[in-house]
């Protein structure tokens, strides 16, 4: 007797019903099932996460998360276009908008949900649109060509999301939220303060405590909002992403059990009243609880295939702790980031100048978390999660998780062998440590294995370096050598690379890649090279065949802004700058129409500099005395400084002094990463040297020496590193110091986590440098002296060759400048920057009013 497949019908051919057939297909179950899927859209399954990188030249195709051949491959029936308007739960039927009939033995609704739209008169106006679909972003485009003006009704997750594909469209962009804050579920007000103020840095203008009453005709835009508080905005278009709601029409015409304010009611095996219907994802009401993020939709789809494979597994409810980048901004919520529990206890962490906010809320014992919100720094987000998931208990000194690192000892609550083996690393795809181990266990010895096996760091990619740092651990156990390798072109990590082109003298990537690599090279370690070879022999980044190793700044020499533009930062040593200088600046900023403002660093800095005006910038800016900052480098930026003994009376030194001896000695070195310096004439620290790489605080005795503290994505105070010094003895000791981390870091790794990382820490180091414990003193500070003396200014050597400034050049047949090179990409008009080709020069002709460019 031939044996009959039984039939599964999945109604929803989005995320989570994508990712409910993948994981069907992968299982034993699926030999007793014929596979039928409705996709109401005209394409098959794509990422909605992303859907803003449509804006920013992205495909459907790039956004698709079926692998080609995939449904054929596996004869699964999908049918696009038709819509499923009824189920015949009596008959095991459904009905297509086409009046075609399926049966099914099983059903899935994976219908999702649907954006809501608030009840505002007018709300059906042209230029009012959602943002859910690809079609609804076709719309948006469409719009968006014939208006000016965008706003964005919400200000929650999808809100922001929507504005920046506003913004990505190039329109003004305006946020409006009716709650007294952006994303009032994820964030307390601080964090909410914060991220409000960073968008609007970032030119989007956010109205809160707004409530839309009408929209009606503009007087300057297609549309107006009246707020209930007497206000207007004129907008051309008004785009709803206040929220969603479930897709549960079908469930409701087949009287289905359903939530009091909608959703498909579901047990623990998500299972609707009906026994043989299923619900997932964002449909579905567990517990009272819509999920709105893919991860709960996912576990619930792996709860539906265990089901059909008779094994025995649950869904009871997921965690909601996000992390996300929206608009540039990093964002992350854990647990209860509002303390809702009235003995819970609150830890804050606010950085002003480095606009960072962390907050913990911990219970009263200060031994549990409870939740966490983080917003322009979200490095923690992993360590605290996993600290929330697994009930593990805290530090004593709770605080020390958000706060800089104290003295380096927090990293070990975190390491893999800390956590249980039952810890989610994975939430996309509920990957445990311990799968993590059994696939070690089955042969997998890289990530792209892991992601083979368990399909971790395939969605969000959040979880990509915890991932790592435990298959490594569990590889080291094991035995294995774990790859340092630079990249899949060289068999060395970066500091091999360093040592074979100083041993063997090599200054060419050809030479490198024809002695030691193989292939044509990659982004990574062909900056890589390009750093080295400018911290061995001062290489210019504007040679030609150096143009190919540089990233985008440094082949330009000047920090690219998000509008295409570049700024113009001169070194001004220590701080100190000349009224005849300072008027110089001035002159150059009218002469340009450039933006000024003094950074945290004690540098005016000059924004907006249009490329083919940059030669002349800087020509104006050297004959005034000036030097190129090297901001745009990999290399020393700024040594800060108070006024110190000249002028303040608490002054024990002349600090000004000392940081300018200090820039002139160190300017122009390239290294692993960017360094900060700065120097302090007292105790009171004006100059923060104790926040710097390198920082000198002067006593009655010399000077205290502090060492590899920094800012950026986990901000660190320095550790004192020597006391008493003469100043020869600070420029021997920093001199070697600087030399040894250029030699022994990793690719882009700041001087705190390169000291964190050597073995023994801070007191080998202080071996290495004050007792020479390796011999290498005087080799490192003869280093220093040849780079020393064979500086020159970047800018300085570019004007004074031609081949170097023509790359400047906006026509070749033409001295008529050009305001900006533009692309066009699927009808929008964004800036780019020139690609280098041939001689690393793009060719440009000027034909009348137009551009045309031959690259």
């Amino acid at each position: 007797m031939q044996y009959t497949k039984q039939k599964i019908v999945v109604v929803g051919n989005g995320m989570v019903g994508h990712s409910f057939i993948e994981k069907l297909v992968k299982s034993e179950a699926r030999q007793n099932y014929e596979i039928i899927v409705f996709g109401e859209e005209p394409r098959k399954a794509y990422d909605r996460v992303y859907l803003s990188s449509y804006f920013s030249g992205k495909t459907a195709d790039d956004l698709s998360l079926v692998t080609p051949g995939f449904y054929e491959e596996n004869q699964i029936d999908i049918r696009l276009n038709q819509k499923v308007v009824s189920i015949d739960r009596a008959a095991k039927t459904v009905t297509a908008d086409d009046a075609s009939v399926q049966a099914y033995d099983r059903l899935v609704l994976a219908t999702g949900s649907y954006p809501f739209v608030p009840p505002i008169n007018g709300n059906d106006r042209d230029g009012c649109l959602v943002y859910r679909t690809i079609e609804d972003l076709d719309a948006i485009q469409a719009a968006a060509d014939k208006g000016k003006i965008g706003t964005v009704v919400g200000g929650g997750l999808l809100g922001l999301e929507a504005a920046k594909a506003l913004r990505d469209l190039g329109l003004e962009t305006h946020v409006v939220e009716f709650a007294p804050r952006l994303m009032p579920v994820q964030l307390d007000e601080g964090g909410a303060a914060l991220l409000k103020r960073k968008i609007e840095n970032l030119g989007v203008m956010v109205h809160t405590n707004k409530a839309t009453q009408l929209i009606s005709d503009g007087e300057t835009c297609i549309n107006k909002m009246e707020f209930a508080d007497g206000q207007t905005l004129e907008t051309d278009i008004v785009l709803f992403s206040a929220g969603i709601r479930p897709r549960d029409e079908l469930a409701k015409q087949a009287e289905l059990e359903m939530g009091a304010r909608g959703g498909i009611v579901i047990n623990s095996h998500c299972l609707t009243s009906d026994p043989s219907i299923y619900a997932i994802g964002e449909c579905a009401l567990y517990e009272g609880m819509i999920y709105g993020l893919v991860a709960p939709g996912y576990a619930m789809a792996q709860v539906v295939v265990d089901q059909l494979n008779l094994d025995e597994n649950r869904f009871e409810g997921a965690d909601m702790s996000t992390k996300l980048k929206l608009m540039g901004v990093d964002v992350a919520s854990i647990g209860d980031p509002h303390g809702n529990d009235e003995d819970a206890l609150s830890y804050v962490y606010e950085n002003g100048p480095e606009e960072i906010y962390k907050k913990i809320v911990v219970s009263k014992d200060g031994k549990k978390l409870l939740g966490a919100v983080l917003v322009g720094e979200t490095e923690d987000y992993g360590n605290l999660l996993q600290l929330k998931l697994n009930d593990m208990e805290l530090p004593e000194h709770p605080d020390m998780l958000i706060l800089p690192n104290r003295d380096g000892s927090a990293g070990a609550l975190f390491g893999p062998n800390a956590l249980p083996d039952t810890a989610q690393l994975c939430s996309c795809y509920d990957v445990s440590k311990g799968d993590v181990i059994s696939a070690v266990e089955g042969g997998a010895m890289c990530l792209s294995d892991i992601k083979s096996c368990t399909q971790a760091c395939t969605g969000c990619g959040g979880c990509t370096q915890l991932v790592t740092n435990v298959l490594n651990n569990e590889l080291e156990k094991r035995g294995v050598e774990v790859s340092k390798d630079i990249c899949e072109h060289f068999p060395y990590s970066r500091q091999e690379l360093y040592h074979l082109c100083q041993v063997e003298e090599i200054n060419t990537f050809e030479t490198l890649l024809h002695k030691h690599g193989k292939g044509h090279g990659c982004p990574v370690c062909k900056q890589a090279a390009g750093s080295i070879f400018g911290s061995l022999w001062n290489s210019f980044a504007l040679e030609k065949d150096k143009i190919p190793l540089q990233d985008t700044n440094d082949n330009y020499l000047g920090n690219m802004q998000k509008d295409g533009t570049y700024s113009v930062i001169p070194r001004v040593p220590g701080g100190e700058i000349t009224p005849e200088k300072l008027i110089v600046l001035g002159e150059v900023a009218k002469k340009y129409s450039l933006y000024t403002k003094v950074n945290g660093g004690q540098r005016i800095v000059l924004f907006g500099a249009q490329m083919n005006d940059l030669p002349s910038i800087w020509t104006d800016l050297l004959a005034a005395g000036f030097e190129s900052g090297q901001a745009y480098a990999k290399s020393l930026r700024t040594v800060k400084s108070c006024v110190g003994s000249t002028w303040c009376r608490y002054g024990l030194d002349d600090s000004v002094t000392m940081a300018i001896e200090m820039e002139n000695r160190y300017k122009g070195l390239r290294s692993p990463h960017k360094l900060k310096m700065g120097v302090s004439g007292c105790t009171r620290e004006c100059a923060e040297a104790q926040a710097k790489d390198i920082g000198l605080i002067s006593t009655e005795e010399g000077w205290n020496l502090f060492v590899c503290g920094n800012g950026g994505m986990k901000p660190r105070h320095a550790d004192l590193f020597a006391t008493k010094l003469t100043k020869e003895e600070v420029f021997k000791y920093v001199d070697r110091l600087l030399m040894f981390y250029i030699k022994t870091a990793d690719r882009l790794q700041r001087t705190a986590t390169w000291m964190d990382n050597l073995e023994g820490g801070l007191e080998y180091l202080q071996d290495v440098v004050i007792n020479d414990s390796l011999g290498l003193g005087e080799q490192l500070e003869a280093q220093m002296a040849g780079l020393i003396d064979t500086y020159e200014c970047d800018w300085k050597r570019a004007i004074e060759n031609p081949e170097f400034t023509k790359r400047f050049k906006s026509f070749v047949n033409t001295e008529q400048p050009a305001k900006q090179v533009f692309t066009i990409e699927r009808g929008q008009v964004r800036p780019s920057t020139i690609q280098e080709k041939l001689d690393g020069i793009a060719v440009e002709i000027k034909a009348q009013a137009n551009q045309i460019k031959v690259a």
